[in-house]
C-alpha cells in the first residue's frame, strides 16, 4: 500500500503507547475503495431493476415490499457474524479480503441467475442469494478502511468509498438505457420475460464486480495483528472474551413480538407482518438465551458475543443507530417505490409489457444514475466541508437536502423535473455514506470494529425489514389508490433523522479548523 509518510509515533511503541498508522496518499485511497465500485455495480443493479423483474414476471405494486423481504432477513443475518469472524480472522489474505472476495464470488454467480428467471419463486431465491452475498462483500469493507487509515483520514476514507459506490450506481443504472438507446438492444419482452437489455446489464455487472474486487484484493496489503496493536496502543488490549452483558428486556421483546403476531390475524392485516412479529420473538428469545448463558458463566459463542454486544453498544453508536433507522427507511422506499411510482404517475403505465411502462423504468433508471452521480462528485467536496464546520452539521444539512428532494416528488408529474429532486437526494446519499461511518470508526474499539460495523448496518436492514413487512400495509389502509404519497412518508422520515442527529452533533468533539 502506498503511503505519504511513515508512521509517526506518539511516544515509544511498548505496545500501550500508540503509533500513528501511515497517511495515504491518493492512490493509496483509490485502492483501497476500489472493490466498492464492483460491488456497488450489484446493489444498484438490483435497487433499479428488481422490481421491474419481479413485475414483469406478473407481481403487483402491493406485492413488491413482501418479495423485497429477503434483503432484510439476510442482512440481519449475515452482517453481524461476518464482521464477528473477520475480527478473528488471519490469513494469507489478511483480516477482511478473504470475506470480500468470497462474497464477489457469490453474487457475481446470482447476477447472471437473477436475469434468468422464468418463475417468481426462482427471481425471489436469486434475490435472496444475491443480496446476502453482497452484504458478505460489503460488510468487512467498512471496517476496511477503519482498519487502513488514521482518524485525521476518516471522513476522506470513506469519502473514497462513496465516490466509488456513487460510480459504480451510475454505471449500473444507466446500463439498460445505454444498451437501448446506443446499441439498439430491445427493453421489452413478451409477458413474464425479462427484457435483453436488463439480462446483459446484470451480466457485465457480475464481470464489473469481480474486476473491481479483485484490484482491491491485488492491490493492498492489510495490517498484521501485530502493527494493528501497535496503532491501537493502550486500546489493543481489548480482549474479544471480556464477560458477557446480562441483557434484561427479552421478555418484553417477545411479548411486543406476540401482540404484533396477534394484530395480524384479529386485524387481518397483510401476512408480511408476521415476519416482522417473528423478528421481535426471535430478537427477545436472542436476548433471553444471552442472560441465561451469561448467567451460567458458560463462554460465549458467536450469537451470545452479538448479542451482548448489540445490548452493550457505545453512546454515540446508539445515537447515530437512530438517525440510521429513521434515514434508511427513506431510502427503501425510494429503491422500492420509485419504479411503479414514476410509470403510473409520470408515463401513465400500469401494465408492465407495455412500452410506456418500460420507458418509464428505463428512466427511473436514468434518475438513479443521477442522484448516485451527484453522490459521487459531491463526496469529493465532503471532507473539506466537515473540516469547515464538523461531521455532524454536515450531516444534518445532507439529511435536510434530502427531505426537500422526497417531498418534490409529491409536486411534480413531468418526468424531466423529476430532476433535481435526484440531485438533492444525491446530496443526502453521499452524506449517508459517508458520514455516519467517519463518526463511528473513530469512536469504535479497533479490535471489534467488524462486529460493531455489523451491528450498526442492522439499523440499516431493520428499516428494510419494517418497510419490506409492513409499508405495504400501511399504503392500502391509508392511501390505496395513492401510493406517491410514500415519497411523503419518505420526507418526514428524513427530518426525524435530521432531528436525531442534533443529538449526535452536540456529543461529537471539533474537528480541527471546524465551526463550534
Amino acid at each position: 500500500m502506498e503511503s505519504d509518510d511513515m508512521a509517526g509515533s506518539v511516544g515509544r511503541p511498548n505496545g500501550t503507547q500508540r503509533v500513528e498508522r501511515p497517511r495515504l496518499s491518493f492512490w493509496g485511497l483509490w485502492n483501497l475503495s476500489f472493490g466498492f465500485f464492483g460491488i456497488q455495480v450489484g446493489f444498484a443493479l438490483q435497487n433499479a431493476n428488481v422490481s421491474r423483474i419481479f413485475q414483469s414476471l406478473g407481481t403487483s405494486i402491493d406485492d413488491l415490499a413482501f418479495l423485497w423481504i429477503a434483503g432484510p432477513v439476510t442482512g440481519l443475518l449475515v452482517q453481524p457474524i461476518i464482521g464477528y469472524f473477520s475480527d478473528r480472522t488471519w490469513s494469507p489474505l489478511g483480516r477482511r479480503r478473504p470475506y470480500f472476495l468470497a462474497g464477489a464470488i457469490l453474487a457475481s454467480l446470482a447476477l447472471v441467475g437473477m436475469p434468468n428467471s422464468h418463475a417468481l419463486w426462482f427471481a425471489a431465491g436469486m434475490l435472496w442469494i444475491l443480496d446476502a452475498s453482497l452484504n458478505i462483500a460489503m460488510e468487512p469493507f467498512r471496517a476496511f478502511v477503519g482498519d487502513m487509515v488514521s482518524k485525521q483520514q476518516r471522513t476522506a476514507g470513506y469519502a473514497f468509498q462513496t465516490v466509488f459506490i456513487g460510480a459504480g450506481a451510475v454505471a449500473a443504472s444507466l446500463a439498460p438505457t445505454v444498451l437501448t438507446r446506443i446499441f439498439g438492444v430491445s427493453n421489452v419482452a413478451p409477458p413474464g420475460e425479462i427484457p435483453l437489455s436488463v439480462r446483459l446489464a446484470f451480466y457485465i455487472g457480475a464481470g464489473a464486480l469481480m474486476v473491481a474486487v479483485l484490484w482491491t484484493v491485488f492491490t493492498t496489503r492489510e495490517y498484521s495483528p501485530d502493527e494493528m496493536r501497535r496503532f491501537e496502543g493502550a486500546h489493543a488490549s481489548l480482549s474479544h472474551d471480556e464477560p458477557l452483558a446480562v441483557p434484561l428486556n427479552g421478555f418484553w421483546w417477545v411479548t411486543v413480538g406476540a401482540i404484533v403476531i396477534i394484530c395480524v390475524g384479529q386485524f387481518q392485516l397483510d401476512k408480511p407482518v408476521y415476519i416482522l412479529g417473528g423478528a421481535l420473538l426471535a430478537y427477545g428469545g436472542l436476548q433471553e438465551f444471552t442472560r441465561r448463558h451469561a448467567l451460567a458463566g458458560r463462554r460465549a459463542g458467536p450469537v451470545t458475543r452479538i448479542v451482548s454486544d448489540l445490548v452493550q453498544m457505545p453512546p454515540m453508536m446508539k445515537r447515530l443507530a437512530v438517525v440510521q433507522f429513521f434515514t434508511w427507511i427513506a431510502l427503501f422506499i425510494l429503491w422500492i417505490y420509485t419504479t411503479p411510482i414514476v410509470t403510473r404517475y409520470m408515463f401513465g403505465a400500469a401494465d408492465a409489457a407495455s412500452h410506456s411502462y418500460n420507458d418509464g423504468a428505463d428512466w427511473v433508471g436514468v434518475l438513479f444514475g443521477v442522484y448516485n452521480g451527484v453522490a459521487a462528485l459531491y463526496a469529493f467536496a465532503l471532507p473539506e466541508i466537515a473540516h469547515r464546520i464538523g461531521r455532524g452539521r454536515t450531516h444534518m444539512a445532507g439529511l435536510l437536502a434530502g427531505a426537500v428532494g422526497f417531498g418534490l416528488f409529491l409536486l411534480i408529474r413531468d418526468p424531466d423535473w423529476l430532476i433535481p429532486p435526484m440531485i438533492l437526494i444525491g446530496i443526502a446519499w453521499a452524506s449517508i455514506l459517508t458520514m455516519p461511518y467517519a463518526i463511528l470508526s473513530s469512536a469504535l474499539p479497533q479490535a471489534k470494529l467488524g462486529v460493531f460495523m455489523g451491528i450498526f448496518n442492522m439499523f440499516i436492514v431493520l428499516p428494510q425489514l419494517l418497510v419490506s413487512s409492513a409499508m405495504g400495509t400501511i399504503m392500502n389502509f391509508a392511501f390505496p389508490k395513492e401510493p406517491i404519497w410514500l415519497m411523503g412518508i419518505a420526507s418526514l422520515m428524513l427530518l426525524l433523522a435530521t432531528v436525531a442527529m442534533r443529538g449526535v452533533g452536540r456529543s461529537l468533539q471539533p474537528e480541527a479548523g471546524a465551526a463550534k
